[in-house]
């Protein structure tokens, strides 16, 4: 169900994204002299009073071809505004912040598309954080085990008591007699002294002995972190599901950061950076899904690793630089200052997932 649910999750990016993107600069025919809807006369594809579309779709391949158009953004805009976003970010930064907004797609939408997208390719190549739960906590994987060895001596004495009556047993597939549930019972007794052992070894210097020792002093956090402490698989998953939810967040905490490498000036207000903000973090969502399918295709990791740690600099520079009309010099001590900060903004973010609730 995992590639389901992510071809899902994409839809419903794609869907969300379209209703917050503006339709006007879209290409559209119509041959109709009256507005279905008021009435007006019409004298292009749009009505001039209420702004609907002067043709009307009364097919069932028109409900196709739009629930594919609002998906997927095949029009003009999307086509104008990727190749920019990617190689040109500061100069689509800039166009739109001066008054450009027909002919691109909007910063939230392409981040909304862009963020629900990421997440619907992990899920379809079934990533996730809960996948990380072997080896955060071994003492419950082997009070599980322990469990097991427990529920297998429990039917080695319903067997015992079976073969009192008469009746047939079986271990293993095997017909058993006495002596064979003897040495079966002896031997799920000699694996439940080693896991007591290993689980007093691990009780004494192993990573349950530091757990207590995570607490911050604040309560809401603190719960969350009890529960990741208890139940670390269910914890990482609720943190990766609702992680898009919110990742909205991630705008308002890094425009601040922005904003101090050009608080001294006016030239550029909270609008601008807001812009710059939102078209960054749709570039990176994007980025982070070439990197994902590259590295399922057969990339070396070596490769995927350098490319994570070298380019989402070079394009921040890249914006920097184009946006605000720095010189060089001066876009990369402020990358260099940013690339600190992005670390910052991560660490809020995670800690505002645990305060609001995020893991429970």
């Amino acid at each position: 169900m995992t590639g389901i649910e992510g071809v899902g999750e994409a839809v419903t990016g794609g869907l969300i994204a379209r209703t917050v993107e503006p339709q006007a600069g879209e290409a559209a025919h119509s041959e109709e002299q009256l507005c279905r809807n008021c009435g007006a006369e019409l004298d292009g594809p749009y009505c001039r009073m209420c702004g609907q579309k002067g043709h009307v779709h009364r097919t069932i391949s028109a409900i196709g071809h739009d629930l594919v158009h609002s998906i997927l953004h095949l029009d003009g805009k999307f086509w104008r505004t990727l190749p920019l976003l990617v190689w040109r970010p500061g100069e689509l930064t800039r166009r739109y912040v001066h008054g450009e907004r027909a002919k691109f797609v909007s910063p939230m939408g392409m981040f909304l598309f862009a963020v629900f997208t990421m997440f619907a390719v992990l899920q379809i190549y079934g990533l996730s954080l809960s996948s990380f739960d072997s080896g955060i906590q071994p003492s419950r994987a082997l009070d599980i085990a322990r469990q097991r060895v427990i529920q297998d001596l429990r039917e080695v004495r319903e067997d015992r008591a079976e073969l009192a009556r008469g009746e047939s047993i079986r271990i293993d597939g095997q017909p058993a007699d006495a002596e064979d549930l003897a040495r079966h019972e002896g031997d799920l007794r000699e694996q439940l002294a080693a896991l007591d052992n290993m689980r007093t070894r691990l009780g004494a210097n192993g990573p349950s002995a530091t757990s207590d020792q995570l607490e911050t002093g604040l309560p809401r956090i603190d719960a969350g972190l009890k529960k990741f402490q208890e139940n670390p698989g269910l914890a990482l998953y609720k943190l990766q599901n609702n992680g898009y939810k919110f990742s909205w967040l991630l705008i308002p905490l890094s425009v601040p950061f922005v904003w101090l490498l050009f608080f001294w000036t006016r030239r550029f207000r909270f609008y601008d950076h807001t812009v710059f903000v939102t078209y960054s973090l749709a570039f990176m969502s994007l980025f982070a899904i070439v990197l994902t399918i590259a590295g399922f295709a057969g990339m070396p990791s070596a490769v995927t690793a350098f490319a994570a740690m070298f380019l989402p600099p070079v394009h921040i520079f890249r914006q920097l630089k184009q946006a605000y009309g720095l010189h060089w010099a001066s876009a990369l001590l402020r990358t260099i200052i940013l690339v600190n900060f992005c670390f910052v903004t991560a660490s809020l973010f995670f800690v505002l997932l645990l305060g609001i609730g995020a893991l429970g």
